[in-house]
């Protein structure tokens, strides 16, 4: 396990990128995941893996870790805004056709109420 907090303002792609690797900086540190694959696929010198000493703190206990399940990031904020988007679309174009029908319905209330009986 390695704590790179110390080396967040330091990492030349800028902290967004190990942010990222781990799992996003509003997650319980919990619920991180590993960053191990992310690491070794960018292909880091020798010198950027020598400097990891520098942040170890420890081994995970394997036996207290659960079994593997997928990381499912939160949802974006494009993701909830499109919901919320889609969602008042909806209550405009529901309004859209009620407000017509009840200015109508209404209209033809007071035409009932206010007509006088004609003499034939």
């Amino acid at each position: 396990v390695y704590d790179v907090t110390k080396f967040l303002d330091d990492h030349p792609g800028g902290d967004e990128v190990i942010l990222t690797s781990t799992g996003n900086s509003h997650v319980s540190s919990l619920m991180r995941k590993d960053a191990t694959d992310d690491f070794e696929d960018v292909g880091h010198s020798s010198t950027a893996k020598a400097m990891l000493d520098e942040y170890y703190v420890g081994d995970i206990d394997t036996a207290t870790v659960p079994s593997k399940t997928k990381f499912v990031p939160p949802p974006s904020p494009k993701q909830t805004e499109s919901n919320q988007s889609k969602s008042s679309d909806f209550l405009v174009k529901i309004l859209q056709f009620l407000v017509p029908l009840l200015i109508l319905g209404l209209a033809l209330g007071v035409r009932s109420y206010t007509k006088t009986p004609s003499s034939s």
